[in-house]
Order: structure tokens, then sequence, then C-alpha cells
């Protein structure tokens, strides 16, 4: 089921691409709106309305914090991907783990053990490696943005992880929902005028309900089995998954310096993932 929702995470940037006419901040509302829709559908039929309800107008305000950064990051993942190549934007937005660990350090005073600090510089370097090949084009302000994805995604964690500590519960779904409502509501004025023609809506409706919505959900199913380190290995192969997907769908060959990059950022996050999971076995 893991493997299976890194797959429907992957469509992003593949989907992306078959769009017509719909462009930067419109395709965020659109997709935004259509996920808050999808999990407005979704939850109630879940959990009952009741429960969703009450759990909405009862939250504590890390919930609030938390559908924040989700917004966060659905707006800078959907606009890094119409400004640079899928395989940049992915490269990036995996860093989350190792960003999580430096908020970690600062924030809740949480040891790093080397290799986790030897993670963080060997995709630094890859990183720097990727910005600084393509300083000549345009495609480095994407990385930019793409990097709000993992640097707000870790703040996610930090503002969760506060709040248990606290004795609050943070549930992820509703949070996404909260996302999701605050993203398309921030994007909408920014997308004027709506120029989607039907075939963007059905595709970026696809983004909503496929490849945000049931994922999220299936992720909650799979956390109650899986160990969080199980969880961070498996999903690198969203990475895998959709530069696949754009290359054979769309025709977007990812560049050497991608590539070179990629490949040490990568090789890094599974070092220090498997080494985490060797650990707390």
């Amino acid at each position: 089921m893991m493997v299976a929702v890194t797959l429907m995470w992957s469509i992003a940037g593949v989907v992306t691409r078959q769009l017509e006419a719909a462009r930067s901040f419109e395709v965020t509302f659109w997709r935004s709106f259509f996920t808050a829709l999808s999990l407005l559908l979704i939850l109630p039929l879940w959990r009952g309305p009741a429960t969703v309800w009450r759990q909405l107008r009862t939250a504590p305000a890390a919930l609030w914090w938390s559908g924040l950064c989700w917004s966060a990051m659905f707006t800078s993942f959907m606009l890094a991907l119409t400004m640079t190549s899928v395989a940049g934007v992915l490269v990036i937005s995996s860093l989350n783990p190792l960003l999580t660990a430096l908020l970690a350090r600062v924030f809740l005073r949480q040891r790093i053990a080397w290799f986790t600090w030897l993670a963080i510089v060997l995709a630094g370097l890859g990183t720097v490696w990727m910005f600084g090949r393509q300083l000549d084009g345009g495609a480095w302000q994407g990385l930019v943005v793409a990097l709000f994805v993992p640097l707000t995604a870790a703040i996610n964690w930090i503002v969760v992880q506060h709040a248990h500590a606290q004795g609050e519960d943070v549930d992820l779904i509703p949070s996404v929902l909260v996302g999701g409502v605050f993203s398309a509501l921030a994007t909408l004025p920014l997308a004027l005028p709506l120029q989607a023609t039907a075939h963007d809506l059905g595709l970026l409706a696809l983004l909503g309900l496929v490849q945000l919505a049931v994922p999220c959900t299936l992720l909650v199913i799979c956390a109650r089995v899986l160990k969080a380190p199980e969880i961070s290995l498996l999903a690198q192969l969203e990475i895998l998954f959709g530069i696949l997907l754009v290359w054979l769908g769309a025709g977007e060959r990812p560049g050497v310096a991608v590539l070179q990059g990629g490949a040490l950022v990568l090789s890094a996050l599974l070092m220090n993932e498997w080494l985490v999971w060797n650990k707390k076995r």
C-alpha cells in the first residue's frame, strides 16, 4: 500500500505537463480546491460527518498551524513544477527528513546521529551542485521555490511534535483538508482570470483526488503498521517514479546536473534512513 501511495504522489509532474491553458497560481488553486473537495467527501464517509466536524470544532491551535504548513507545501510544490524540471523539484522536496532533523535539533533539542550529519552534508553538496549548474538559466528560481516544500514540511513536523509533547493530538487528514482550503483561498486572487479548459479541470481534479486526498488517507492506514523510518525509506520511491513517469509520459529528460546532484541527495537519504531503521531495530 505504501508503494502505491508513492506512485500516486509521483503523478503530479507528468499530469502537470499535459495541461493546455492553466498555469502557475491557477494550477495550484485548482489542485488545492479539488483536494479539499475530495476530503470533504471522503472524511464524512470514512469517519462519519459528526466526527469530522467535531474534530474541526475542537481542534487545537496546532492543527490550524499544521494546515498552514500544508498550504505552503501545496502552493510551493505546484508553483515549482511550473518553473523548473520535475526531477529537480522532487529531489529538493526529498530533503524533508534532513531539514526535520536540523530543526528538531534547534527547537526540540533532539540529538543528531553522526550518520545523519554526514547525510546532511552530502545532500547539501548535491543540492549546491544542482543549483550551481543551473544559474545560467531560470531553472534555479524554481529550485528556490521548491525548497519551501521540505522546509515547511519540517516545520509542520516540529509543530505536530510540540503539540504531542503538550498532550494535544493533531490528526493528519483534517490538517490536510485545512491546508487545501487555505491554499485555494490564498491562490485564487492570484489565479484570476481563470483560463483552465475542461481538459485541464479534469486533470487537476485527478491530482486533487488521486495525487493528494487518497494517498494521504492511505498513509494514515500505513502508519498504523509501518514505522517512521520504513515510511521515509519507501517514500523516496516518489523520486524514481516521478522522474520515470515524466520522462516516459512527457519526454522531459532530467538534466545531467539534476541526475548527478539527485543521485548524491538520494544516496544520502537512503543511507540515513537505513541506518536509522537498523538502529531502532
